[in-house]
């Protein structure tokens, strides 16, 4: 499995905008720790990983003395060879789902919006049990069983010191799924739901069905954003056969503009708490 490719590009992206802000060439910053010219140029596009090391003196030489944004990045550089607890999934994790946890775990904040399904991180596990055997088209039950262990680990982000600012946009379609003949199970999610909205960091909203023309129209997308640099905020596309970040800046703005008009057109949160309520009344 490839390593955290996001993670390392964000990181070297920062370095080279500190070194083109002091106008260096990478001839000179290699001449000065006496370093191939070519590893500067893969620390920078992420092709390596950086050693702790490496960033921290490459950060005295570009004069950072702002303590947060060293540690931002010398945190990314640490973690980009750090192996996580995802790594005992690689059998059953692509490169970019592995990617997206690692990331999903550094993240300030999680900006999601989901028009089919519960988002990954509020699923109880026999409701993502259930998505997943639907999505993969798989009769494995030891890969399934694998991959909703995943997603339960995943959760423990939102319970953390350092947990996320999550803000939830579901679409009331994906509340009104029915599980084969186990109602039981969606009933569980909704009060998931209920539960997860109560926690201090966690924003839950449902799209109404009867909504307007919203841009969540032309599918699901996370945002995420981290602490050390706007400039480095990701989009995850994710697809039946296939996921893709958006990394360009223009491109990320203009996700995280859509994402605000969905809030504002979704219902209020108190609104949307009262209809999962309901939602959970009317399966009982």
């Amino acid at each position: 499995m490839s390593g955290p490719t996001v993670r390392r590009r964000r990181l070297g992206a920062e370095l080279r905008s500190l070194r083109e802000g002091l106008k260096y060439t990478t001839e000179t910053v290699a001449r000065n720790f006496g370093w191939h010219n070519a590893k500067v140029s893969r620390i920078e596009t992420g092709r390596t990983a950086a050693k702790q090391g490496d960033v921290e003196a490459l950060l005295d030489f570009y004069g950072v003395q702002d303590e947060p944004k060293r540690q931002a990045l010398l945190r990314l550089a640490r973690d980009g060879g750090q192996r996580g607890w995802w790594q005992r999934y690689t059998d059953v994790l692509t490169p970019v789902y592995a990617d997206f946890i690692s990331l999903e775990a550094d993240a300030k904040a999680v900006q999601t919006y989901e028009c089919g399904f519960v988002p990954g991180l509020f699923q109880t596990a026999a409701y993502a049990r259930e998505i997943i055997s639907a999505l993969n088209m798989t009769e494995a039950p030891e890969e399934v069983n694998r991959l909703v262990e995943v997603r339960q680990a995943r959760q423990s982000v939102l319970t953390q010191p350092s947990s996320p600012e999550v803000w939830a946009v579901v679409n009331e379609s994906a509340l009104r799924t029915r599980i084969a003949d186990r109602p039981q199970i969606m009933r569980d999610q909704l009060q998931r739901l209920l539960d997860l909205s109560e926690l201090p960091n966690v924003t839950l909203q449902v799209m109404a069905s009867m909504a307007g023309p919203h841009p969540g129209l032309s599918g699901a997308f996370t945002v995420l954003s981290f602490p050390e640099s706007q400039d480095h905020d990701v989009v995850l596309l994710e697809h039946l056969t296939n996921s893709l970040y958006i990394e360009e800046r223009p491109e990320v703005e203009r996700y995280s503009a859509a994402f605000r008009r969905i809030v504002a057109d979704a219902l209020s949160r108190d609104a949307s708490l009262r209809l999962i309520r309901d939602l959970k009344e009317e399966g009982s």
